[in-house]
């Protein structure tokens, strides 16, 4: 299977660097598996858009995949109380 590239939209980069620092590095290696798996079991789409949303702890990543161009595009990272809204 083809790995997707990954592109994460510069405020998603902002809310990654705003984690703190233990779960930064956990939600940034569950980005990093989407490339090779891009519908994780375990995500969810979401019915108001084309996205999709995993969890990593108490913090989801939201996240819109192209099949043609073979690419994940990370559109918000935050805590679960605030993205579920």
């Amino acid at each position: 299977m083809a790995s997707y590239r990954l592109l994460i939209k510069p405020s998603a980069v902002k809310e990654l660097e705003a984690l703190p620092h233990k779960n930064r590095l956990r939600v940034v290696s569950r980005i990093q598996r989407l490339s090779g798996n891009p519908r994780p079991p375990g995500c969810e789409k979401l019915l108001a858009e084309d996205l999709y949303r995993v969890r990593q702890g108490d913090y989801r990543i939201l996240y819109s995949v192209n099949d043609a161009e073979l690419l994940v595009v990370i559109i918000k990272i935050g805590h679960r109380r605030e993205v579920d809204r």
